[in-house]
C-alpha cells in the first residue's frame, strides 16, 4: 500500500480540465444523484485528471460514462492507474496530509482510494 502525501503538481492544462468537472459537481450537487457508481463519474474523472495525462484521463473517463447506464449493474470502480513508487521516500519533509491511497492491483497498478478526511 502507497500513498502520495505531497501536494500535486497541477499544470495549467490539468487545471483547464479540472475547471468545467469542478463547475458540474458544484451544479449536479443541487440535483439527485443518479450515478449507478461509486465514485461518481465526475469525481472518478477528476481524480484521472490528477493522476494520469490528459490522453489517458480522457479515455478512462469516456469508457466510464459509456458504462454508466441501465445495462450494467454499477457499484463501486475505483481508477486503476500505472504508478512506480519512489526508491527512497525521505523522511526529513514535514508532514502533510494525505491526498490519496494506491493499493496494488497487479505489477505497477494500482487502485486510487481518496483520503475524504485529509482536508
Amino acid at each position: 500500500m502507497w500513498f502520495i502525501k505531497e501536494k500535486l503538481f497541477m499544470s495549467k492544462y490539468t487545471k483547464f480540465y479540472l475547471a468545467p468537472l469542478t463547475a458540474y459537481q458544484y451544479v449536479s450537487r443541487l440535483l439527485p444523484g443518479s450515478c449507478r457508481y461509486y465514485p461518481t463519474c465526475s469525481e472518478y474523472a477528476k481524480w484521472h485528471f490528477e493522476l494520469n495525462r490528459a490522453d489517458k484521463a480522457f479515455i478512462q473517463s469516456g469508457l466510464r460514462i459509456l458504462r454508466c447506464n441501465q445495462l450494467f449493474i454499477g457499484g463501486i470502480d475505483y481508477p486503476v492507474i500505472t504508478y512506480t513508487p519512489p526508491k527512497l521516500m525521505n523522511l526529513c519533509q514535514k508532514q502533510r496530509a494525505i491526498k490519496y491511497w494506491f493499493f496494488p492491483k497487479k505489477e505497477n497498478l494500482f487502485y486510487v482510494i481518496k483520503d475524504y478526511g485529509a482536508y
